[in-house]
């Protein structure tokens, strides 16, 4: 068996005190240190991804799939001595992608790796689902693989058909099987800024998939903690994900 150390996080682009989230989002960066990390709201040119992939021991290699213009999309962080091949994207409509890699481990088990940030207004329930069934139908498209992890900001509650749609896929939520159900709230995170988005009642909207020849170890939350003497700053305005999947 091979064993991966994945993770997912919505950066909240660089609105909502950017500059001081900073320092926490590399300090967490810094003690998580998974093999593989899906990045959403990603701006570029600031090199968001790559402070990010700087900020511990490992090495990483940055690999992007914009989503509505070129400057801005979700991000995968691969760590050294992972390789990662087969780079694709594809369009989910309304300025969405996915994004994924193949990966070989040193077991010889292949995974394909793969993150996505879905439609946001609340009350578009089918348009979450439109774009998960095209999601779903790419990864169908791609070769074989031991298994397939799907991470990201679903911007959908364990209610909706989205994420319905996953599970009758064959894909298990791996902080569900872990903890017995999902997280109360993964959005918001309690960060307080002047433009803070609030639309929407708290929930969880951001998972880590997996199916085929896995099994989850553990999972919890992360960049999860306020600033010390600051309960109003949080590294984004999502909480993290991360699991321990033993693969093959």
């Amino acid at each position: 068996m091979g064993s991966l150390h994945v993770a997912t996080l919505n950066l909240r682009n660089i609105a909502d005190r950017w500059d001081e989230r900073l320092p926490l989002l590399l300090a967490d960066m810094a003690a998580l240190q998974p093999d593989l990390i899906g990045l959403q709201e990603v701006v570029y040119p600031v090199q968001q991804d790559r402070l990010l992939g700087a900020a511990g021991e490992g090495r990483y290699r940055v690999m992007r799939g914009w989503a509505g213009r070129p400057e801005y999309g979700n991000s995968l962080l691969v760590r050294e001595p992972l390789e990662a091949t087969d780079d694709g994207r594809v369009e989910l409509g309304r300025d969405r992608a996915a994004h994924r890699v193949r990966l070989e481990l040193a077991s010889g088990a292949t995974v394909l790796f793969a993150v996505t940030h879905l439609h946001h207004l609340v009350e578009d329930d089918p348009v979450r689902d439109r774009q998960t069934a095209l999601l779903l139908e790419w990864l169908e498209g791609a070769a074989g693989a031991a298994a397939t992890i799907v991470v990201g900001d679903f911007n959908a509650d364990p209610a909706e058909p989205a994420y319905a749609r996953m599970v009758g896929a064959g894909f298990r939520s791996a902080y569900a099987e872990a903890n017995g159900r999902e997280p109360d709230v993964t959005w918001p995170s309690g960060l307080q800024a002047e433009a803070i988005d609030d639309d929407g009642e708290p929930g969880c909207l951001d998972y880590i998939w997996f199916r085929g020849a896995a099994r989850v170890e553990a999972a919890g939350l992360v960049f999860d903690r306020p600033a010390v003497g600051d309960a109003t700053l949080y590294p984004s305005d999502h909480f993290g994900l991360a699991a321990r999947l033993e693969i093959g």
